[in-house]
């Protein structure tokens, strides 16, 4: 597995547009009557929405974009919609029926800094507020098209329904498909969404946005194991989620599978099959094309 990644385009492209993805999180919340629902509901969405995170997908949403050479401002919505549903995962991940985990990006998770009953909900607005920001982003090349693709990633033939797979194996012994199919579905299905959201954003073809698919499950795979890894090898401290939590409770990892040198193997396997991916898409040279190409390497090296 690589140490150091081998650019530091992508990592620099995540700086870049971090602030840009952040203020359009918060003017969206705007848009939100504040005095159609509670206090502690309004609060609790933004603690569960605007609260520290990498921004993965929407970056790669806009990255996606850029390179199809479409204008970021063109994919903001789904980017937006993206990491609205991601929150919301993480939110009803964390309750005590799913994986009852207390800390979270380095903060109380919802339910401990809120209560359960305002985590469900919190969940609840966030995906429906998702789908409201897609849908009225007026005359965005491929808007429906958007809905429909968001909808599957997030629905039972995506992230829901690889959160039942990963819920049915814990404590028990699976093989590595099983556990391969679990986290395409769990983390996998919305990391690949936001490639094609961001195509589609940039209006290419429903057809050829599918052309990602590929190197967004070689990506989906890679963030999956490298996160598998760092929960087995990190500190609490260093994740700002609890370390360890996954083998505790017995959950079905890449690591439990693999051992931490299989693993190992796995991840640097993933890095090359990506990278054969996105070369397979022949995208013209530009600074996005080149963010796309470190993020292999970025994903194997991360700490965090």
């Amino acid at each position: 597995m690589p140490t150091t990644p081998k650019s530091d385009a992508f990592a620099t492209w995540l700086q870049d547009v971090g602030p840009v993805v952040e203020m359009a999180l918060a003017e969206e919340l705007k848009r939100i009557d504040k005095s159609a629902m509670s206090e502690a509901l309004h609060q609790a969405l933004h603690y569960s929405l605007l609260g520290p995170g990498k921004r993965v997908r929407p970056a790669l949403c806009l990255l996606a974009c850029e390179a199809h050479g479409g204008r970021r401002e063109q994919a903001l919505a789904a980017g937006v919609a993206l990491e609205a549903v991601h929150a919301y995962s993480l939110v009803h991940d964390d309750l005590p029926c799913m994986d009852d985990d207390a800390l979270r990006r380095g903060r109380p998770t919802v339910h401990v800094a809120f209560d359960e009953a305002s985590a469900v909900l919190v969940g609840d607005a966030l995906q429906a507020f998702a789908f409201q920001v897609l849908s009225e982003q007026g005359q965005t090349p491929n808007a429906l098209a958007q809905v429909a693709r968001l909808a599957q990633a997030a629905g039972a033939n995506g992230m829901v329904g690889g959160q039942a797979l990963d819920m049915e194996a814990e404590g028990e012994i699976v093989t590595l498909q099983a556990v391969l199919a679990l986290h395409r579905g769990k983390t996998g299905a919305l990391l690949e969404a936001s490639l094609e959201l961001g195509a589609l954003a940039a209006g290419v073809p429903p057809q050829t946005a599918q052309a990602w698919q590929d190197f967004g499950h070689a990506v989906g795979l890679l963030f999956q194991a490298t996160d598998d890894l760092l929960d087995a090898t990190a500190s609490s401290e260093v994740l700002g989620k609890t370390a360890g939590k996954d083998h505790a409770v017995g959950k079905a990892t890449l690591a439990a599978v693999l051992g931490l040198d299989g693993l190992s193997e796995l991840i640097a396997a993933e890095v090359r099959r990506a990278e054969s991916a996105l070369s397979a898409l022949e995208l013209p040279s530009s600074p996005a094309q080149e963010a796309l190409a470190a993020l292999p390497s970025f994903l194997a090296c991360r700490t965090r």
